[in-house]
């Protein structure tokens, strides 16, 4: 039988979660599905909906903390949210449909560390941070080091993630964003983009580009950045960035889509997106 467990602080949530078998939930969104299939069962699940350390969206040194246990529909609909990092409002009415949006989580979509996760690209690109706790004390991770392989993450056993940290944003950051998926709503991608930069002329200065589903975890793209770094952006130099990017991908064939498919549609995603950073292609 399944003991379930609602603390009202984290450090109850962090002693519950120190018991052999428990696993954390939110909104739960990602959990039934995968459980229900294999019959799966745990021996206590710690629900976190009742955290207020989990929850919210405030400034934080010019940039912007975000609990682990905020809804993508909060997110959607914050004032903070839309002026600072736009992309992070335009992701997060991607994720599912406006039901989903209502339960799934920030934490829960890191936690969960889908390939295809929506969310994921966008905090790479962004250079956020995540802040961790756990009954031996806390702990930030850069946004790089969270995924070590296929749905697996840098959380120890017990740990939770906290919350979110996004540094500083001017207007001279661009930001874009791209979802690639069968439908407008209810699609799991089958390649999703962000892309973050400050312009300066013609050229693109700190180019984070970050994937999704075209590895087993969300990937920098390295290659593609090195390229364009602080050169004359020019339709030919996007190109070939677009082509660096497919390259240094690991995408599969599945039933959503090809690897070739997804090669194909990240090289002309990237370019498009470097392009509109100079008013150019969107």
């Amino acid at each position: 039988m399944t003991v379930a467990l609602r603390p009202t602080s984290l450090s109850e949530a962090l002693d519950a979660l120190g018991a052999n078998g428990a696993v954390a939930v939110a909104g739960c969104t990602d959990l039934m599905v995968v459980d229900h299939a294999p019959a799966r069962a745990h021996a206590t699940v710690v629900d976190l909906s009742r955290l207020p350390e989990l929850r919210g969206v405030r400034e934080d040194s010019g940039g912007l903390w975000i609990g682990a246990a905020t809804t993508f529909a909060e997110l959607r609909e914050s004032k903070l949210v839309r002026e600072r990092f736009p992309i992070v409002a335009e992701m997060a009415g991607t994720i599912g449909a406006l039901q989903i949006q209502n339960r799934a989580t920030v934490g829960g979509n890191i936690a969960n560390a889908s390939p295809a996760g929506d969310s994921l690209p966008v905090w790479m690109a962004l250079d956020a941070e995540v802040e961790i706790a756990g009954r031996s004390g806390s702990r930030r991770v850069p946004y790089d080091e969270m995924h070590r392989a296929y749905r697996e993450t840098a959380l120890a056993p017990g740990e939770l993630i906290v919350g979110l940290r996004l540094p500083a944003a001017d207007e001279a950051l661009e930001q874009r964003f791209r979802k690639v998926g069968t439908r407008a709503a209810q699609a799991i991608s089958k390649v999703v983009v962000a892309l973050a930069a400050r312009v300066h002329g013609d050229e693109l200065h700190g180019l984070r580009i970050a994937a999704g589903s075209v590895a087993p975890t969300p990937v920098r793209l390295r290659a593609a950045e090195a390229l364009v770094e602080g050169q004359p952006l020019t339709p030919d130099l996007a190109a070939a960035a677009g082509l660096a990017a497919a390259r240094e991908v690991t995408p599969i064939d599945d039933v959503r889509s090809t690897a070739d498919y997804r090669r194909f549609v990240l090289a002309r995603t990237v370019r498009r997106m470097l392009l509109a950073c100079q008013g150019g292609e969107a």
